[in-house]
């Protein structure tokens, strides 16, 4: 036995009652919707409460009814079309069906009357006698959402439902492909077939929907159309994972010898074979007895081989003794020549005491080449980054002398060079300052 977790009976308890706040119910539209339909509820729980069997005679009576073509049925009626049943069962499914207004007894004329609350019911039970296949949760949502936009009573919960549905196969056939199971990808591949051919057909009214909705300004119809839209184009692009997830799975297949018969033969063969446990009976009743052919053939050949030259293991060998490296010497790259040249022509010019001197003599000679590496040396001189490196170009930059361009260029006398911008050195007033206090 188990407590009830509420002190009221289930039958006096609200609704509301097995929430944690009251009023959180009343937000939803979802029960809203459903308390619009009461009566349809009732006529469920009339039909499915009880033990199983009872549950499935009345069912099996109300869909034997709602199939008798006449709209008005006698009590008569009832025994001639219901003969097969005892008195006692059919009084009491016709009495709970009187109670829940699936049925109207009209006592002047002792006729029976099916109310439209039972028509509606019918169609929340037409999948119940509907052929049972694989994709029926798919094809009945795909119906309910063509049909209710042929007859102009779609509902976005439809949609909704749809999509939902959608995502789901998607997420199901993905798993398949992850999986990497040969046996698996077919199975799934042969149901990813038939939605697609579903989604195919209703592809037309999806389509129709979504331009219907835009014509009206529906926004949230428009909207739940184009996410229906989305997956739908999610589960088409599935095929082409499905077809390279099952090429890897051909690579994967082995063949057993030249005999033709692979892997996958192999399985399927053992599982069509109902009791794996049969297929070892007598496989132990005996020991293995071996089979020599050609005996003395196979002593020659192990006497020769117990008989046969081995080289000898290799002996362990000392490391070899310590040697006196050959002497070397360590090259060094060195700067070009002309960087040593400029800077002794410059030191004669300062010595000479000379302040300014033209550029030709310290850029030109010897080839073009080097008169383009002694103009690019120029910039250096008085460069306060490099006047603090040690060796060759820190001395460059130490040099009191200062290389100013002139805007003016002409010929020059030259073997290698034509053309020239014309340029002086002059000593840094400031360097000569420093080197002379007085």
């Amino acid at each position: 036995m188990r407590e009830n977790p509420n002190p009221a009976s289930e039958d006096e308890a609200r609704f509301e009652d097995y929430f944690r706040d009251a009023a959180a119910p009343g937000e939803a539209q979802l029960l809203w919707q459903l308390e619009r339909q009461e009566g349809l509820t009732a006529g469920l729980r009339a039909l499915f409460h009880g033990p199983a069997s009872l549950v499935k005679l009345r069912v099996w009576v109300f869909l034997e009814v709602m199939a008798m073509p006449a709209s008005r049925i006698s009590r008569e009626v009832f025994n001639q079309h219901f003969h097969m049943l005892r008195d006692e069962p059919l009084e009491l499914v016709l009495k709970r069906f009187r109670e829940a207004d699936l049925l109207l007894w009209d006592g002047s004329n002792q006729q029976y009357s099916v109310t439209p609350l039972a028509q509606q019911l019918l169609g929340v039970l037409t999948p119940l006698i509907t052929s049972v296949g694989q994709d029926a949760d798919l094809t009945a949502l795909l119906a309910n959402v063509a049909g209710a936009h042929q007859l102009g009573t779609l509902d976005p919960a439809q949609l909704q439902h749809l999509q939902a549905q959608l995502s789901r196969l998607y997420d199901e056939f993905a798993d398949a492909i992850a999986s990497g199971s040969e046996f698996h990808l077919r199975r799934a591949r042969q149901r990813f077939g038939k939605a697609l051919n579903l989604v195919a057909k209703a592809s037309e009214a999806l389509t129709a929907i979504m331009v219907q909705a835009q014509e009206q300004g529906n926004a949230r119809l428009e909207r739940l159309a184009r996410e229906l839209g989305l997956a739908q184009a999610r589960l088409l692009a599935m095929a082409s994972q499905f077809n390279r997830a099952l090429q890897q799975a051909d690579r994967q297949r082995v063949t057993l010898g030249s005999t033709g018969i692979t892997t996958t033969d192999v399985r399927r063969w053992l599982q069509s074979v109902h009791f794996l446990e049969n297929l070892s009976l007598g496989a132990l009743s005996r020991p293995v007895h071996p089979v020599l052919v050609s005996q003395h053939e196979l002593l020659d050949q192990a006497e020769a081989e117990f008989e046969r030259d081995r080289p000898k293991p290799k002996e362990a060998e000392p490391l070899p003794t310590a040697q006196a490296a050959p002497e070397g010497e360590l090259a060094v790259m060195s700067l070009p020549p002309e960087m040593g040249l400029m800077q002794a022509l410059l030191n004669r010019w300062a010595e000479a005491g000379e302040l300014e001197q033209d550029l030709a003599p310290a850029v030109l000679g010897g080839s073009y080449a080097r008169a383009s590496y002694r103009a690019q040396l120029l910039p250096l001189l008085g460069d306060p980054q490099a006047q603090h490196l040690a060796g060759a170009t820190g001395d460059m930059a130490r040099q009191p002398w200062r290389v100013h361009w002139g805007v003016e260029q002409g010929p020059i006398d030259d073997e290698y060079i034509r053309w020239m911008s014309r340029g002086v050195l002059r000593a840094s007033p400031a360097k000569n300052n420093e080197e002379d206090p007085t």
